[in-house]
């Protein structure tokens, strides 16, 4: 095997789990040729990663922005383009690693003679010579499918490890920030935003873990994107001490910055699964969505507590009172990172 594509377009969370099949293919294939493709907002994660040799940026917003100026020769210009380019490469196995129609037309569009698709929702799979369904687990350890997957083209099981990369200039520019910030010495990254309300923690409990963390002689600080920092702003403000990040790092030096953290706090959002693929002592808290209950790692613990409607994913039933995430306490979730803490050596 020569040639060989990765696509998981989006989704960071997912992204991170899914970067396991690096190490997993390299080890398979340690003279190919490794791509994968993605778009931008989850790219940062991949550009540092040595065990690529490349990665392919599909600009899907550049290309929604041309359809609704109506600029449409412009776009059908720029996909036929991408469509040589990718064909080009002539990759003789292409994985598609998402599983939807969009990751799958562009699978197809290669022309590799060998194109597998994992689940293959929306009817994906019938763009694909082959199909891995990863069966039920019920330990659902972390980047259960990408598991499966990576077995399914068979790698050893030890040779799944998620693999984030972080590039020097982000390391830098991350110790810089946290230094102006006052976050020297020990800190805690608290990672409380998600794209979905079901999946939050509640913002006055952020604001209490932030005071008994600061108590404890860590600094507490927010991390998230820039539609963030307004609810950052507002939990900050209620905890002083602590430190407002959100929107003020790009992804790969958010990723930097949690690789320099003493413990991380998170909720079921790709900051948090970065924690634990760069192994800090994390603690994630879910509830509507539980990914995984096994993180693979002595560093993270998970906190999930099983009620007769979660996960409930996008359809809560609790008229938007998020009982499963009522049920971890500041005292509960304070005590875990206390514990990760001490464990340390």
């Amino acid at each position: 095997m020569n040639r060989i594509l990765v696509i998981r377009l989006s989704a960071l969370g997912d992204v991170v789990m899914a970067s396991g099949l690096i190490p997993a293919l390299r080890q398979l294939h340690p003279q190919a040729h490794l791509a994968w493709l993605v778009e931008p907002a989850a790219a940062p994660l991949l550009r540092h990663n040595p065990r690529l040799d490349e990665v392919i940026v599909w600009p899907r917003g550049e290309w929604q922005a041309l359809w609704r100026q109506r600029r449409l020769p412009e776009l059908w210009r720029r996909a036929r383009d991408f469509r040589r380019e990718l064909k080009s490469r002539r990759f003789d196995l292409v994985i598609d690693a998402q599983g939807l129609l969009k990751s799958a037309v562009w699978a197809r569009l290669t022309g590799a003679p060998r194109r597998i698709s994992l689940i293959g929702h929306e009817g994906s799979h019938r763009l694909m010579t082959e199909r891995a369904v990863p069966p039920p687990n019920p330990t659902k350890p972390i980047g259960n499918e990408y598991r499966f997957l990576a077995k399914y083209l068979g790698a050893p099981a030890s040779s799944f490890q998620l693999d984030l990369a972080l590039g020097a200039a982000a390391r830098d520019t991350a110790a810089g920030r946290l230094q102006a910030a006052g976050a020297v010495g020990r800190f805690a990254a608290l990672c409380p935003f998600t794209t979905r309300p079901q999946k939050h923690w509640f913002e006055d409990r952020w604001a209490a873990l932030a005071l008994r963390l600061k108590q404890a002689g860590l600094v507490p600080v927010l991390l998230g994107g820039p539609s963030d920092a307004e609810a950052a702003a507002r939990i900050t403000a209620a905890a002083p001490g602590a430190v407002n990040l959100a929107g003020a790092l790009k992804l790969d030096e958010t990723a930097a910055a949690i690789a320099r953290c003493s413990v991380l706090i998170g909720v079921d959002t790709g900051l948090t699964h970065m924690g634990t693929a760069l192994k800090v002592p994390t603690v994630a808290l879910f509830g509507s969505t539980r990914p995984y209950l096994d993180a693979r790692t002595p560093t993270t613990r998970i906190m999930y507590e099983r009620l007769d409607c979660s996960p409930c994913h996008r359809h809560p039933t609790c008229d938007d009172r998020f009982d499963c995430m009522r049920l971890h306490s500041v005292d509960a979730v304070y005590a875990q990172a206390l514990g990760l803490l001490e464990a340390q050596p």
